[in-house]
C-alpha cells in the first residue's frame, strides 16, 4: 500500500532559512517535508495527494515557546503585583498551601490546549508537578521538560537530589522521541551552589539538556553581587546562611560547572558584555522572554547584542502568572519593539525576519532541535503551522513576514501540525475534548479563591 502524500498550499509560504514564497506548497509525507516550493512547479508525486488549501494565510515551521511553565496556566492573573518579590513569595503561597496536586493535569492540560491554538508546536517547560510530560505526549506536542528542583539550603542537598533523581527515572521511563526530560536547579536564588553543581552533575551524566533562570532581576542582583536585597531576607526568615560570591550570576553558574552547550539560561536581562562572553566561551543558549521581563519591572535583556555575539537565542513566553497571553507571535513583535526602544535605530535593532527566527529556529537551536525542527526544508521533520492573514487588522499585505510580526498574534493562527499529524484546525484542537478540558481547569483553579476575588 502506497503511502498518502499531504500537500498544503498557501498565498504565502514562509521556509525562514530562506525568502518567502508567494502562492506556495509544502508537500509532506510520512512525517517528513518532502518538498517546498512554488505551487506551479510542484513535480510529479509517486504517492496520491491530499490537499489542505489554507487559502490567503502564510504556512511557516511551527513556533518554539523556548520557556514556559505549562503546569501553572491555573494561576494566570492570580498575582499582578509589580514588585517581583512579592509577586514570587504569592506564587508560591498559593501553589504549595492552597493550589491541589490533582490539579496540575488540568492546569497542564489547558496549557498545551493553549499552545497547540497559538501556532506552537514545541516548548521548552520548566515544571515539577511530573504532569507536563505526559499532558504533552497526550497532546501531540514535542517538548522538553526540565524537571525543576528547589532547595537553598546547603543541608538540604541530598533529599532535593533524592527528589530529582526520584522524579527523572519517571519521566525517562515515560520519554519518547518527541517528548524528552530535562533538568533544572531553578535559579540562583531557590537552589543552593552545591545543588545547582550536583545538578549540573547529573545532566552531565545523563546527557540530558540543562536548564536555570539566570540575571532575571535587580534582587538577584543585590543577592549574588552584595548580600542585600528581599531575597537576604526570604534567607534569613528561613535561617539559611547565604554568602555572596559577589560576582554576576553567569560568572557564579561557570565557576560552579552550570554552563555548557547543553545549557540554557532564561532572561539574562542583567547580563553584561563579560557575561555575554562568557555564554558564548561554553556555547550556552538562552531563552528571551520579553513581555514577562517588562510586566514584572526586570528590563530589557540586550537580546540583539547576544544575537551580533552568536549565542543562540529563543523565544519564551514564561508562564501563564507572569505573563497571561502565552502567545509567541505576540512576543516576535514585543522583542522587536523592545530592542528598538533599548537601542535606538541602527543595525543592532531587530527586524521582522530576525524576529521570525528566533520564534522558530532561533528557539528550536536553544533547545538543541535545529537539525529537525525550524525550518521548512525537505528532510525536515513536519511540524508547521498557518497563520491567516485575511482580516482587516492585516490588509493590505506588502511584506508577509512584516505583517506575521508586527499584526499577527496567535488569535490568527487557523493550522498546527505536528510530524505531520494535524492538532488543530477549524476553531478546534483535535487531541483533547476542550469542553471537557475546560471544566477541568476551572474546577482546579476554584481552590485559588473566585475570579475577580481579592487578591
Amino acid at each position: 500500500m502506497r503511502r498518502m502524500s499531504l500537500l498544503l498550499t498557501a498565498r504565502w509560504v514562509v521556509p525562514i532559512h530562506a525568502r518567502p514564497i508567494a502562492n506556495g506548497a509544502v508537500r509532506v509525507e510520512g512525517g517528513r517535508i518532502r518538498w517546498v516550493g512554488r505551487l506551479e512547479d510542484l513535480p510529479g508525486a509517486e504517492a496520491p495527494i491530499e490537499r489542505i488549501d489554507l487559502g490567503e494565510a502564510a504556512l511557516l515551521p511551527g513556533l518554539v515557546n523556548a520557556h514556559t511553565h505549562l503546569e501553572l496556566t491555573a494561576f494566570r492573573s492570580l498575582c499582578e503585583e509589580p514588585d517581583f518579590a512579592e509577586w514570587l513569595r504569592r506564587l508560591i503561597e498559593a501553589k504549595y498551601t492552597r493550589f491541589p496536586a490533582s490539579g496540575y493535569a488540568a492546569s497542564s492540560r489547558w496549557g498545551v490546549i493553549e499552545a497547540i491554538r497559538a501556532g506552537v508546536t514545541c516548548v521548552g517547560d520548566g515544571s515539577d508537578s511530573g504532569t507536563v510530560l505526559d499532558v504533552l505526549i497526550a497532546g501531540g506536542l514535542r517538548g522538553i521538560v526540565y524537571r525543576e528542583v528547589f532547595g537553598r539550603d546547603e543541608k538540604d542537598l541530598e533529599t532535593s537530589l533524592g527528589g530529582l533523581r526520584e522524579g527523572l527515572a519517571g519521566d525517562l521511563e515515560k520519554a519518547t522521541e518527541k517528548v524528552r526530560p530535562g533538568i533544572s536547579p531553578h535559579s540562583p536564588y531557590t537552589a543552593s551552589a552545591g545543588l545547582i553543581r550536583a545538578a549540573a552533575e547529573l545532566a552531565g551524566e545523563l546527557q540530558l539538556r540543562f536548564m536555570v533562570h539566570a540575571a532575571e532581576s535587580r534582587a538577584e542582583e543585590d543577592l549574588l553581587r552584595s548580600g542585600t536585597g528581599p531575597f537576604l531576607e526570604g534567607f534569613r526568615a528561613r535561617g539559611v546562611r547565604w554568602i555572596p560570591p559577589r560576582k554576576s550570576t553567569v560568572r557564579y553558574l561557570a565557576e560552579l560547572g552550570a554552563l555548557g552547550p547543553r545549557t540554557l539560561l532564561v532572561h539574562m536581562v542583567n547580563a553584561d558584555h563579560d557575561d555575554i562572553s562568557e555564554v558564548v566561551r561554553a556555547g550556552a543558549s538562552v531563552a528571551h522572554c520579553p513581555r514577562s521581563n517588562a510586566k514584572l519591572g526586570h528590563g530589557v535583556a540586550p537580546a540583539a547584542e547576544m544575537l551580533s555575539r552568536g549565542v543562540p537565542l529563543g523565544l519564551g513566553t514564561d508562564g501563564a502568572p507572569s505573563n497571561n497571553v502565552c502567545d509567541v507571535l505576540d512576543e516576535a513583535r514585543a522583542a522587536v519593539l523592545f530592542q528598538r526602544a533599548l537601542c535606538g535605530e541602527g543595525a543592532r535593532s531587530l527586524g521582522a525576519e530576525a524576529a521570525l527566527r528566533l520564534a522558530t529556529i532561533g528557539g528550536a537551536r536553544a533547545l538543541g532541535l535545529d537539525a529537525e525542527i525550524g525550518t521548512l526544508e525537505p528532510g525536515k521533520i513536519a511540524d508547521l503551522c498557518a497563520v491567516d492573514l485575511s482580516a482587516p487588522h492585516h490588509l493590505p499585505v506588502h511584506d508577509v513576514e512584516a505583517a506575521l510580526v508586527f499584526s499577527a498574534s496567535a488569535r490568527d493562527v487557523v493550522l498546527t501540525m505536528v510530524e505531520g499529524k494535524v492538532l488543530y484546525r477549524g476553531g478546534r484542537v483535535l487531541t483533547f475534548d476542550e469542553d471537557a478540558a475546560r471544566e477541568e481547569l476551572l474546577a482546579a483553579a476554584a481552590a485559588l479563591g473566585p475570579p475577580g476575588g481579592p487578591q
